[in-house]
């Protein structure tokens, strides 16, 4: 297996903190900020996602029968939320499409662990989104 290249980066000290806490992955705090940062075009306005609650996505997932096996702490409510902003009504048609588009970001077999924290991390480094990693502990 190759060496990731994020092993060549230098975090902040609070950053490090939270991963030594949670790994590369959503506590809640984490999971509503994020969420709350993502925005979807309603009738030509751009509208703020309010991010589900865990309770909220694991009833979307037990009504519609679908099984998620790799989550980690609060990462189905980011990828959720995701969906919602990205996908929800277009090329994610139901609630029940959504379930499924969740399952299967989650359980993506051959994604390496933290794969859905890191991209999110890499969007927010790109745009200039500074975190306050301490905030989210």
């Amino acid at each position: 297996m190759r060496k990731s290249l994020t092993d060549y980066d230098v975090y902040p000290e609070d950053m490090l903190a939270y991963l030594r806490m949670y790994g590369p992955h959503f506590n809640r705090k984490l999971a509503e900020y994020a969420v709350k940062k993502m925005t979807k075009m309603v009738d030509n306005k751009e509208v703020n996602i309010v991010p589900e609650t865990k309770e909220q996505v694991e009833k979307l997932l037990k009504d519609n029968n679908i099984h998620v096996v790799n989550n980690v702490l609060w990462d189905e409510v980011y990828v959720a939320g995701m969906c919602e902003a990205d996908f929800m009504h277009s090329s994610v048609p139901s609630e029940k499409h959504k379930a499924l588009y969740i399952r299967n970001v989650i359980d993506d077999f051959d994604a390496p662990d933290g794969l859905i924290f890191n991209r999110w991390y890499s969007d927010m480094c790109f745009k200039g989104i500074p975190i306050d990693w301490e905030e989210m502990l």
